[in-house]
């Protein structure tokens, strides 16, 4: 596939890295919140695409993770998306709570980086 095909295209060929893996970004479809990272393998996108709910790879438990399976905090996938090298999937999802971050949080994302005194960064 050329590059052209690749970034113009209308097949959709994600590459996986060298474990099988491809990161995908998790996001709020109706607020546009980041909710989570995490990777998914080729049987995690087959299953997100054939259920309409997110399926993630873990990779600290080595298996396939149906998010919400166990905490009832399903993902309903709203659309999917790739970038030009298609080697990273944005997931717009539909959440069953307010909690996407295993902490019970709206999302993973709720720590911000400070300087080393403890104040706000300020670019």
């Amino acid at each position: 596939m050329t590059k052209q095909e690749l970034e113009e295209g209308t097949d959709f060929t994600p590459r996986f890295d060298d474990h099988g893996l491809i990161p995908c970004i998790t996001q709020n479809a109706e607020s546009g919140e980041v909710l989570m990272f995490a990777f998914m393998n080729k049987e995690a996108l087959d299953k997100t695409r054939e259920t309409s709910e997110m399926h993630y790879w873990s990779r600290s438990r080595k298996e396939l993770w149906h998010k919400g399976a166990t905490s009832g905090d399903i993902q309903k996938v709203i659309s999917l998306h790739t970038d030009c090298d298609q080697d990273v999937i944005l997931a717009k999802v539909e959440v069953a709570s307010n909690r996407a971050c295993h902490t019970g949080r709206e999302s993973c994302f709720y720590r911000e980086i400070t300087n080393r005194s403890g104040n706000k960064l300020k670019f």
